[in-house]
């Protein structure tokens, strides 16, 4: 899966949870259908969302965007459906072109230790996915365990 697909995927996936999590919202606030469905799709979205974060990180590492760049790519998951319209300029802009940078090439930015660990990762895919998955389950679980938004203060 190309770094295009990968981001987009996971862009197209963040903004179908929005509308999970506004649907379910409404469910319960407009129609009283309880907590249950906002749990869900909440839980659903939270994922989703930490996903895509990762992914826009890793993405943005490999693509070589600027750091600026990276967290605008990830405070776009913030505002409801901002991934798409942020998928589609960047790959207008040619920021999403271009394999996963596997080896080391000529270019001096490679030789710098973000470049050679991303490159590692790449080619040891389990290991990245392990990152991934034990990241995004760590973050899950403090999210968990400390309530929703509203039960924090």
């Amino acid at each position: 899966m190309s770094p295009r697909l990968f981001y987009r995927t996971l862009a197209i996936a963040e903004a179908i949870t929005w509308t999970g999590l506004i649907t379910a919202m409404i469910l319960k606030y407009g129609f009283d259908a309880g907590g249950l469905p906002v749990l869900i799709a909440g839980s659903l979205h939270g994922l989703v969302f930490l996903t895509y974060a990762f992914t826009a990180v890793l993405v943005g590492v490999n693509q070589r965007w600027s750091i600026p760049l990276i967290i605008l790519g990830v405070i776009t998951a913030i505002v409801p459906y901002a991934t798409v319209p942020f998928d589609i300029w960047a790959d207008r802009t040619g920021r999403l072109d271009g394999p996963w940078r596997k080896e080391t090439s000529d270019d001096p930015r490679d030789k710098h230790w973000i470049d050679s660990t991303m490159r590692w990762f790449l080619n040891h895919t389990a290991a990245l996915v392990g990152i991934f998955v034990i990241g995004i389950a760590g973050i899950m679980t403090v999210l968990l365990i400390a309530g929703p938004p509203g039960g924090w203060s």
